[in-house]
């Protein structure tokens, strides 16, 4: 496996992926912001000086340690989403992470972003496998998953109670 030098710019028919720019935080921070969105990242909605300092780290800690591949999704030239590829304990190996505005939403987008991630996955960082990890109550998202290759793994109890449910894409499925 090997490490990119940088993030680099991904292209897919509608779709543009590219670094991060200091001129994106209040795209990103509105799209954080949404409960649309953030009910279905991480922990769920955090406070706005949360996600302004999240955005902050992309340039502190990220790019600048070359950590993992974070990328602005736009269209036709307008912010609509968020993509990531890193490693991470929890899915014990590289999981792609996405999100989307509601503006974007039911239009194939997220089919494009996450095989643009799991390509890049494959290719440009010489990985096996690719996971995701989705809550068992995002069905849209489980779906669009399994239509592209992704087999459920496990799922996880999260501390309130809720299930995650671990997915994994091997090199070579579709």
């Amino acid at each position: 496996m090997t490490t990119p030098t940088a993030t680099p710019t991904l292209r897919t028919p509608r779709l543009l992926l590219e670094p991060y720019t200091p001129a994106d935080e209040e795209d990103f921070v509105a799209l954080f912001q949404d409960e649309r969105v953030s009910r279905w990242m991480g922990d769920g909605p955090s406070p706005e000086a949360a996600d302004r300092a999240l955005f902050g780290r992309i340039f502190s800690k990220v790019y600048a340690r070359r950590l993992f591949d974070v990328w602005a999704v736009r269209r036709d030239g307008r912010f609509v989403g968020h993509a990531e590829i890193k490693h991470t304990d929890d899915a014990d190996g590289h999981e792609l992470v996405y999100a989307l505005g509601p503006d974007a939403w039911g239009a194939g987008l997220g089919t494009e972003i996450a095989e643009a991630l799991v390509a890049y996955g494959f290719d440009a960082l010489g990985l096996d496998r690719v996971h995701a990890t989705v809550a068992a109550a995002n069905t849209a998202s489980l779906r669009l998953l399994e239509r592209i290759g992704f087999g459920w793994v496990r799922d996880v109890v999260e501390e309130d109670g809720s299930i995650t449910r671990v997915l994994v894409r091997h090199r070579g499925t579709r």
